[in-house]
């Protein structure tokens, strides 16, 4: 009955791609410890936590949850749908990593590249030092940019003001009226961090990434992200900047503040942004994306499934080993954790200090999205929401323990071990 259920309502969405449904049950998921996932939802929405989310799981590459909660906007009164739209911010780097490691594939980039054969403006570059700028000891690599220790920044600390004054301060691109090659030439221009190789940064790697994205393919990013991997996964309703029909599918932002959600204001970063009406021109592969659970879901999948999903193969299973192993030795700080290709990664479950499973690799976003995949669990696990400031929370640490102590039953046969073909 459940699964009856469960397939009836996917096929009343028809236009959706989604992963197959199955009951929980049948994939070694309890739907009686999943409900309480859904109660600690209702619980936040309630004490005015949260607006609302859509929370996500498949195993086995199948989908045993997909559950929406609250309201996609407070004073509409309006209901979270299951495909309800959310700016992804840095869940975007994962889909650009992607996009870099295709090319690599293809033999249009190789990975010590230095990002100045695509981008001359990088072809020297400068790092901040105790005497004022001085100039790096050796090029930035594709590498450097996919691993983050490319010494590059959002533009902050001693940096902030020469940032704020190049229009360059922090993550946001959607608000410039400019393509991304006159940001990201903008960007070479301005010291950095530290030297490259030498340290983790969390900055605009993945956007200087894009721009190499488009010299390599010779297509804008948005064109290369629509063509080589939204067609070809069904991903339908994932954007750089939502469409006008599908604008009233947009989840609205909130800041928590004292412990209650306040709407946030209409434009820029900490507000609505400019993601519907704004100049659509600058594609950040940093923290660009609009996207839903559903699309987003699929991507993972084609990733846990060793680099493809139902006949379209992005990549080889060996790509995606070398995308999900530690790839920057002790430079990533988080305990027990490591950095890939894009993701960081979990090396050591105890040291973490969290309900985990070694090998599970994931990232989130500034609007507090967040996700995981873990291969040796089988499992894919989304909590999609719109909350910036965040302070305070606790619900990604919550849904998290709440997912996995719903897993009571071993993967079985995981898709990435059966996938043989694909194109």
């Amino acid at each position: 009955m459940a699964y009856r259920f469960l397939a009836a309502c996917l096929a009343a969405t028809a236009m959706w791609a989604q992963l197959p449904p199955a009951t929980p049950e049948s994939q070694g998921m309890s739907t009686s410890r999943l409900k309480r996932l859904d109660a600690l939802m209702e619980q936040y929405v309630k004490q005015g936590k949260l607006a609302g989310a859509v929370t996500l799981v498949a195993r086995n590459g199948k989908l045993v949850h997909r559950k929406a909660h609250g309201l996609r906007d407070v004073e509409k009164n309006a209901p979270m749908q299951a495909d309800s739209m959310f700016r992804i911010a840095s869940q975007t780097k994962a889909i650009t990593s992607v996009a870099a490691m295709m090319l690599v594939e293809e033999g249009a980039l190789r990975l010590n590249d230095p990002a100045g054969r695509f981008i001359p403006a990088f072809q020297k570059t400068q790092v901040i030092s105790e005497s004022g700028p001085a100039p790096a000891r050796r090029p930035i690599t594709i590498r450097d940019l996919l691993t983050h220790t490319a010494g590059v920044s959002y533009g902050v600390n001693s940096l902030e003001k020469t940032y704020r004054d190049a229009n360059l301060h922090m993550w946001y691109f959607a608000d410039k009226d400019e393509p991304l090659s006159a940001a990201i030439d903008r960007l070479a221009g301005l010291p950095f961090d530290a030297q490259p190789g030498e340290k983790w940064v969390y900055g605009f790697s993945s956007d200087i990434l894009g721009r190499v994205v488009e010299v390599a393919s010779g297509m804008a990013l948005d064109q290369f992200f629509q063509k080589r991997i939204f067609e070809p996964l069904r991903m339908n309703d994932t954007y750089f900047f939502v469409p006008e029909g599908k604008a009233d599918r947009l989840a609205t932002v909130y800041g928590l503040a004292d412990g209650r959600i306040r709407r946030a204001p209409e434009k820029g970063r900490a507000g609505q942004g400019e993601y519907v009406e704004g100049p659509r021109k600058c594609f950040s592969g940093g923290a660009g994306l609009v996207s839903t659970a559903g699309d987003y879901a699929r991507f993972l999948q084609m990733l846990a499934n060793g680099g493809e999903l139902e006949g379209a193969r992005l990549l080889s299973p060996a790509s995606v080993r070398a995308m999900t192993v530690n790839q920057t030795g002790n430079l990533y700080g988080d305990a027990g954790m490591s950095f890939g290709l894009g993701f960081s990664i979990v090396e050591d479950i105890g040291a973490t200090g969290r309900l985990a499973s070694r090998g599970e690799f994931g990232w989130g976003g500034a609007y507090h999205t967040s996700y995981w995949v873990a291969p040796e669990e089988g499992l894919v696990a989304l909590f999609f929401t719109q909350l910036l400031p965040a302070t305070g929370s606790d619900v990604h640490d919550k849904f998290r323990a709440l997912v996995y102590q719903s897993v009571v039953g071993t993967p079985g046969a995981r898709p990435a071990a059966r996938a043989a073909g694909g194109r």
